[in-house]
């Protein structure tokens, strides 16, 4: 039964990090009309869980360095004298397409989860039957 434990300690730390990751998402999103606002990334990495199965888990969340865009509207408050602010560097398309792969990363995830915990049970009705 062991592995059946292993499988379902692998896709349930898939399903963790790929939550995390959806949470980074929507607050990029969220903040995608904040001025001065830097874009957050969420590295993965390979770690070791607490029964010595290798998983997957979410790094530190990393802030984006690229360069803020530049907007000229004289009339905003936090414009400079030239009539420029800083405003974000996220970019919605960008956002969008990440949340579309982490939500199906998350359903795969879900399904083996799932297909491991049928065929555990699966098993265990071969084993009363026997």
């Amino acid at each position: 039964m062991s592995a059946f434990s292993d499988a379902l300690s692998v896709s349930s730390s898939g399903l963790r990090a790929q939550a995390d990751r959806l949470r980074v998402v929507s607050e990029n999103i969220a903040n995608v009309d904040t001025p001065g606002y830097r874009r957050k990334t969420l590295p993965f990495e390979l770690g070791e869980g607490s029964d010595g199965v290798r998983e997957v888990q979410a790094g530190d969340t990393r802030l984006d360095r690229s360069d803020l865009e530049r907007i000229w509207d004289p009339h905003h408050p936090l414009a400079d004298p030239a009539g420029f602010y800083d405003g974000t560097n996220v970019d919605l398309i960008v956002e969008l397409a990440d949340a579309r792969e982490a939500q199906r990363s998350y359903e795969a995830n879900l399904k083996m989860f799932e297909q491991t915990r049928q065929m555990s049970s699966s098993l265990m009705d071969l084993l009363r039957r026997g």
